[in-house]
């Protein structure tokens, strides 16, 4: 592999910073084209990544995990928040400055047949970007593929190959190769292993895992998977309706779930024990849409220990213990409770005008 284009932009320990990072979709009406509302698809979303770890991020489908991720990617604009790199915004470069520091972000996705183009062989599909973005010279670039290739397991004579002929193991490595072959710093993996086989689905860990140890690679972990993220990740964040709801690393997690949503997500992973009885919560009705969220708490309207303040004063994000961080006001202290009382009895009074006014009308 060769060396870094970019030279590192900062000492921070810190490769990826993502503050209040917020993406929103707007609803048009269907004759004017106006915009009557917007899917929140990501809601303040703020975490951190620490070089040559992985982060996993989890949660239902629809809560914008794989929004927030491509958000971060600048594959969309977002609408509020920052995206730092390395010390770069990334929201805040040029499309020249974007395009040098895209060889250091890339993405391996879901699907391993529909992100790989049926026209190409192999070779190209790895070797595309690596022309286009100057990564090696022409006199050396068949040897820098096949080099890529048989790091990701794949024999230099699947050059010729075209993705059809490819099991879906095989083409996930393809694309773990195309990612891997632009030598980057930090890639995003959403939901890598979901479509395989679960024998499959450990060789692909297995190898992500061990390019990481080998290159020094970052890793944002999408999955529906806990006990895939369980083994993978250095640190976890919980999503729930486009918001982080709890973030903490893997042991503390796993060890002591804070927030009730966080507890009945991790409650139906099954332990290979017959002997061992799982206390599975099961939560009530379904995610409501995220064009028209509760207020409040956003789980106020599922979960079991709800209370009044809840469905009136969305919850603090703060630290309840080292590193592990949780929004939820069962961890409110004695002033953080009055607060939120306050602003409870301040949203009832506006909720009681607004009645009024509708009953004058």
């Amino acid at each position: 592999m060769t060396e870094k284009n970019m030279a590192t932009g900062t000492a921070s320990d810190c490769i990826l910073e993502v503050r209040n990072l917020v993406k929103y979709f707007p609803i048009k009406s269907s004759f004017f084209k106006r915009t009557i509302g917007n899917v929140k698809a990501v809601d303040g979303v703020s975490f951190k990544i620490r070089r040559t770890q992985t982060m996993g991020l989890v949660g239902e489908s629809g809560c914008g995990k794989s929004t927030c991720g491509r958000t971060i990617l600048r594959l969309m604009d977002k609408t509020a928040g920052d995206v730092i790199f390395d010390g770069v915004d990334v929201f805040s470069l040029s499309k020249e400055e974007l395009r040098h520091l895209r060889p250091r972000m890339q993405l391996v996705f879901q699907d391993p047949y529909s992100s790989l183009s049926p026209r190409l062989p192999v070779g190209e599909i790895i070797g595309e970007a690596v022309r286009e973005h100057g990564i090696v010279d022409s006199a050396e670039f068949d040897t820098y593929i096949s080099r890529v290739m048989d790091v990701c397991g794949l024999p230099s004579y699947y050059k010729e190959r075209y993705p059809h002929e490819f099991s879906g193991g095989q083409r996930q490595r393809i694309c773990i190769a195309r990612a891997l072959a632009l030598a980057p710093d930090f890639i995003v993996c959403d939901e890598p292993v979901s479509a395989l086989d679960v024998s499959i689905q450990a060789q692909i860990i297995n190898l992500l895992k061990q390019l990481q140890k080998e290159f020094g690679l970052t890793y944002l972990f999408i999955s529906h998977d806990l006990s895939v993220v369980e083994h993978i990740s250095d640190t976890v964040g919980v999503m729930y309706l486009g918001n982080m709801v709890e973030y903490a690393p893997t042991e503390k997690i796993f060890k002591n779930p804070l927030n009730p949503y966080t507890k009945a997500l991790f409650s139906a992973i099954p332990i290979p024990d017959p002997d061992v009885k799982l206390n599975r919560i099961i939560l009530k009705g379904s995610i409501p849409s995220p064009a028209n969220p509760p207020k409040g708490c956003k789980f106020n309207t599922r979960c079991a220990q709800c209370k009044e303040v809840c469905k009136y004063v969305p919850p603090v994000w703060k630290e309840v213990e080292p590193e592990h961080f949780c929004a939820c006001h069962l961890f409110d202290n004695s002033s953080e409770q009055m607060d939120a009382e306050r602003k409870m009895e301040e949203a009832k009074r506006n909720q009681k005008g607004v009645l009024k006014q509708e009953e004058v009308l």
